[in-house]
């Protein structure tokens, strides 16, 4: 963990964000208060897969669902 002041995180924050990626970084601000800074990780969808290739022809699907919906 990383301690800046306000000030020297203006002069330097590409630094210090690239800091926050490998630790956490503490800003202090003169009058005392604290802001703590970290990477948030990416958040993906369980739903959100890989494609993949199928011999499928659009007519193939087509008949699919035309099949499904005579049952």
């Amino acid at each position: 963990m990383r301690v800046f002041t306000y000030s020297e995180v203006r002069k330097r924050l590409a630094e210090v964000l690239d800091l926050a990626k490998e630790e956490e970084v503490i800003i202090r601000r003169r009058n005392g208060e604290t802001f703590s800074l970290t990477q948030v990780e990416k958040k993906t969808s369980p739903l959100d897969i890989e494609g993949f290739e199928a011999d499928v022809t659009t007519d193939d699907l087509i008949a699919a669902v035309r099949e499904s919906r005579e049952r």
